[in-house]
């Protein structure tokens, strides 16, 4: 079974986590950029994150034998704080970085006018640069905040067929989908979705278009999650060509709209910035 996880947060995981998922068939992941959970405080911090995600993570990764990507943009919690909004500003020179293969998380989180505005103006980055956008939906008022998405992507120049709504569950599949885009679904151990329903979305929706992903991050999460649906739709019947439609092919075909997915891992450096990764001196045989 070979996994892409297109939305997992591994600057919140350890290299076990990396050795865990390529065990499990992981070969592939994108990373969005999204809020560290502690508030940033200027520009500036932004700027070294979005450095970290461009060499230090993919560098990391390709010890593992994964390859990765990212996504870049000023995230919608953050983009209420006036002290993050001149990101816009710097974003579209990371943006012709051949490592970025869309913009985002963009989005929602309380469904504010600074966040209209923060959503408007990246789907036109995102057109500008000819990149999709990945879009988070927001954790309340779900349904309201998917409506106010697809009325902004509606009236932006960026084809819905460029889009990934995600954060989806089974109350926004059917006007995310009815809109033409792509369907993204995060499984978690507590919240979200989890493979059960996972697999009656798909028994009900179909596979056309639907990524799913463990979103892994710094709170409770699971980066096998991806492994775990793929078990689960195994167990439900369904075929391999089935199950790899959902977790390689899609991600791969939304992602290569970028025209920048790569799927080789590339023979990592000794080290990044002096960094080998290793640390003390390693064992020898006796």
């Amino acid at each position: 079974m070979r996994i892409f996880d297109p939305h997992i947060h591994m600057t919140s995981r350890t290299t076990d986590d990396y050795e865990a998922m390529y065990a499990a068939g992981v070969r592939a992941v994108v990373e969005p950029s999204f809020w560290l959970g502690q508030p940033r405080t200027s520009p500036a911090s932004f700027i070294d994150y979005f450095d970290s995600l461009l060499g230090w993570e993919p560098f990391r990764a390709a010890q593992y034998g994964i390859a990765h990507h990212c996504t870049l943009a000023l995230n919608p919690k953050e983009a209420n704080d006036p002290r993050c909004s001149p990101v816009l500003d710097v974003l579209p020179r990371y943006l012709v970085k051949d490592n970025v293969v869309a913009v985002g998380e963009i989005g929602y989180d309380s469904m504010t006018p600074a966040e209209d505005t923060a959503l408007a103006a990246q789907l036109q980055l995102a057109a500008d640069h000819g990149l999709p956008a990945l879009v988070h939906t927001p954790h309340r008022d779900k349904l309201a905040g998917l409506r106010r998405t697809l009325d902004l992507v509606r009236e932006s120049a960026l084809p819905p067929e460029r889009v990934l709504i995600d954060h989806l569950n089974e109350t926004t599949v059917r006007e995310a989908k009815d809109a033409g885009c792509w369907l993204g679904f995060s499984v978690y151990p507590d919240t979200k979705m989890d493979e059960e329903r996972m697999v009656a979305v798909l028994e009900q929706y179909g596979p056309e278009k639907v990524l799913v992903n463990s979103a892994a991050d710094w709170g409770r999460s699971d980066p096998l999650k991806t492994r775990k649906v793929g078990d689960a739709l195994v167990k439900a019947g369904f075929g391999e060509d089935y199950v790899d439609q959902v977790l390689w092919r899609n991600p791969v075909a939304f992602y290569g709209l970028s025209g920048r997915l790569t799927l080789d891992v590339p023979q990592p450096d000794a080290t990044h910035e002096g960094n080998s990764i290793l640390r003390g001196t390693p064992k020898t045989e006796a």
